[in-house]
């Protein structure tokens, strides 16, 4: 017998969609039901969400000064509002949790006016703007790399880290074994779930400049932007290098865990995933990110010595050039630095937010939860 429905929220952005998807798996495991609500753009991510049903509910971002724009976005906010408040009131669900984009701002404003117990997790270490709008009606708030001393919201938060889905759990029993000289190494290239225009041209451009003993040893995974990708894959065509690029890889987590080395955007879900595999990884912040939210996750992981932190303006292609040059050359530094990544994961994640949604559920506040749990999120 079911316990009862719980309601998911999420952007459909795999920053967004990739937590709730860890959380749903769990919730599922202990006999709840678990229906999401997201936009459009999460369909690429539907087949491996466990919902017993998704819901597409209309919501829009106030990002534009144009008087008409924000009309428009106001009227879709309401329009998205009263259906998310037909869909709370028919579900009845036991607990509401957002993880973030504007996506979750209808369900959550409907679920906290109708006194459903609601939750939002933010994956950063800093909060973003739709989180924002809704930290003060909710009960609690869980963060993945949000500092429990979270300002007027310290007493509500939780540091519950960030959930990771089955298949990253699963590539984190892949021990790391570097390379050796004159092996095969494997660079994994991504730039989160849109991909990264810079890594398209940066990559490359850095392989070429690669001694050919150490070029020919590289074989490349690389996620590119549909309009990239042909050209990627001619650049590495032309340097003799074997590569395997495409928009969007389904099984990413293996992939990163038969890595020797990654570079990548860092994102929450993606610096997560890296920790938990224990991956070294060369981490280079999205420059345009609202609240330069990456470079705080990031910073995070470099200081616990498990990546390389650079600026995107600071990355040269002779730069680059010689970080993988240091990597295929030193596989015992690479090794120390898996290790360090690994050391800050956080595997089980997932658990303790579904043990932070039950108690919310219950009627429990999050002093009690703290207080049952102590160490967690204190």
């Amino acid at each position: 017998m079911s316990k009862g429905i719980v309601l998911l929220a999420a952007g459909g952005t795999g920053g967004h969609v990739f937590p709730a998807e860890a959380l749903a798996h769990t919730l599922k495991a202990r006999g709840y039901q678990v229906h999401l609500v997201t936009d459009s753009r999460a369909e690429r991510y539907a087949g491996k969400f466990p919902a017993d049903e998704i819901h597409v509910v209309p919501s829009a971002t106030i990002g534009s000064k144009n008087p008409i724009s924000v009309a428009r976005s106001l009227w879709k906010l309401w329009v998205g509002l009263r259906a998310a408040r037909r869909l709370v009131a028919k579900l009845k669900p036991v607990a509401v949790v957002g993880f973030g984009g504007y996506p979750t701002v209808p369900p959550l404003l409907a679920s906290t006016g109708l006194g459903v117990p609601s939750i939002i997790h933010e994956q950063n270490a800093v909060m973003g703007r739709a989180n924002k709008a809704l930290a003060g009606r909710v009960k609690a708030i869980a963060g993945g790399f949000l500092p429990p001393a979270n300002g007027q919201y310290s007493d509500k938060t939780v540091a519950t880290g960030n959930p990771v889905r089955p298949a990253v759990l699963a590539a984190s029993e892949i021990p790391y074994t570097p390379s050796q000289t004159g092996e095969t190494f494997q660079l994994v290239v991504f730039g989160g779930s849109q991909g990264a225009q810079f890594f398209s041209s940066a990559v490359p451009a850095a392989i070429c400049l690669l001694k050919d003993e150490q070029r020919k040893r590289i074989v490349v995974t690389q996620q590119a932007r549909p309009e990239d990708k042909d050209s990627v894959i001619a650049s590495y065509q032309k340097l003799g290098v074997k590569a395997d690029v495409s928009p969007f890889f389904g099984d990413m987590a293996s992939r990163i865990g038969d890595a020797d080395l990654v570079i990548s955007r860092s994102g929450a879900s993606t610096v997560s995933e890296l920790s938990v595999i224990g991956r070294p990884s060369i981490l280079v912040p999205y420059p345009h990110a609202l609240d330069h939210d990456q470079a705080a996750n990031a910073a995070a992981l470099s200081a616990a010595g498990g990546a390389s932190v650079i600026k995107q303006a600071e990355l040269s292609p002779q730069k680059l050039s010689g970080l993988l040059s240091s990597a295929l050359s030193e596989p015992d530094r690479l090794s120390a630095t898996a290790a360090a990544a690994k050391a800050t994961g956080k595997p089980h994640a997932a658990d303790v937010l579904a043990d932070l949604v039950e108690a919310i559920a219950s009627g429990r506040s999050v002093q009690e939860f703290k207080k049952k749990n102590e160490g967690v999120g204190a």
